[in-house]
């Protein structure tokens, strides 16, 4: 589908491998792995972001007068609303009872992952009637599918008042990020802790090497397919324990390790010389993004371990800044991640459903920032007056 605004046109493509990879990639910059064409091809390739999963692809793509590409989104029609941690369902359900019909939406997001980042993708040196044009012909996309919504999911905050400005919804949410307030090594940041948080800390690393338990961490081209095979049981026992039907295949951390193996951090735990966990991690210029974890023997504090304390140790030594250990989790405010907002934008057709939609939003922007404000004056760091 092409939709015109002024001197733009913005085509609409079933799959990201009709957009050549350098093109993609000038507009989604290399920061954030998860906004590359590598990350979403291999997930659309092995079978996870897909018509028969719910996941049609419907990328967008600006274009000049002269066919020159300034802008993509990573777009996709949705059936349903999993895979999404920004939960609709309440709306659909509403929608639906009152005799509308939600699905088919549309999503602009990373599939399967909560990761906050830009969600415009438009070249750096593009201007600001370029990024207005991509706003109008998303919405005008959206209207001529007929679908009931179009949802921008995780986006940033410079995003989300654009849109807010644009008549998009705005919604608010909260993950707990780690921020290297100047640490140098993984004691500098014990040394900021207040005592209590720190001993506990302490405490709980010293569980896990009391169990015989070995970390060791595996990246890039010294992975191997054992490696996946190992990450892989682990994650289809973590995703079959909690969503049911884990959302990712097999062939799908293969392709991973194959097309950017740069970006993957493994943090894996060994007990008398078996792997009995990991957690996977994704490298970005300046963070260190934490995606899936599982394993096969449970053992106290060992999730802490993998995928809080071992991935501060990690960027610390690499002078990373940040760690995004995904989204929900007020228990890693005691291991030194504070909360952050998050942002969404949403387009609603109906106006009906539009004003119910608003007046609920205004309540829960209160709430979130109530909380945040909340977990923030709880942060276990030292006082300024120890």
């Amino acid at each position: 589908m092409t939709v015109r605004e002024a001197e733009y046109q913005l085509t609409l493509h079933r799959r990201i491998a009709e957009i050549a990879e350098t093109q993609w990639d000038a507009c989604a910059g290399a920061d954030n792995p998860f906004l590359t064409h590598a990350f979403l091809d291999a997930l659309e390739e092995s079978g996870a972001a897909a018509a028969e999963t719910g996941w049609l692809p419907q990328h967008a793509a600006l274009r000049d007068g002269a066919g020159r590409l300034l802008g993509v989104a990573p777009m996709y029609a949705k059936t349903h609303s999993y895979g999404e941690y920004v939960f609709d369902h309440g709306w659909a359900d509403a929608y639906e009872r009152a005799g509308g019909r939600y699905y088919p939406k549309l999503q602009i997001a990373v599939p399967f992952t909560p990761v906050p980042g830009r969600r415009l993708l438009l070249r750096e040196e593009t201007d600001e009637a370029a990024r207005s044009a991509l706003m109008a012909g998303l919405v005008q996309a959206a209207e001529r599918l007929g679908v009931s919504s179009l949802h921008l999911t995780f986006c940033t905050e410079e995003e989300w008042r654009r849109l807010g400005a644009a008549g998009f919804l705005q919604r608010t949410g909260e993950q707990f990020h780690f921020e290297n307030r100047g640490y140098a090594t993984f004691e500098d940041f014990l040394a900021d802790l207040a005592s209590r948080k720190r001993k506990q800390v302490r405490r709980e690393r010293r569980e896990v090497t009391e169990a015989g338990i070995v970390i060791e961490v595996r990246e890039g081209r010294e992975l191997t397919e054992a490696h996946w095979d190992a990450m892989f049981a682990f994650y289809m026992d973590t995703g079959s324990r909690k969503w049911g039907r884990p959302y990712l295949n097999r062939r799908f951390f293969s392709l991973l390790h194959e097309r950017m193996p740069e970006h993957c951090v493994l943090i894996l735990a060994r007990r008398a010389g078996r792997i009995i966990a990991g957690a996977l991690n994704l490298r970005g210029t300046d963070t260190l993004y934490g995606r899936y974890w599982g394993c096969i023997e449970h053992h106290p504090c060992l999730h802490f371990e993998l995928c809080y304390y071992q991935a501060i140790e990690y960027a610390l030594a690499r002078g990373l800044t940040r760690v995004e250990a995904g989204a929900q989790g007020e228990h890693k405010l005691a291991r030194g991640y504070l909360p952050t907002p998050t942002y969404s934008a949403h387009w609603i057709a109906d106006p009906r459903l539009r004003e119910a939609i608003e007046r609920y939003l205004v309540r829960e922007r209160e709430h979130v920032a109530e909380e945040i404000g909340y977990y923030a004056s709880h942060a276990p760091f030292r006082r300024e007056t120890d």
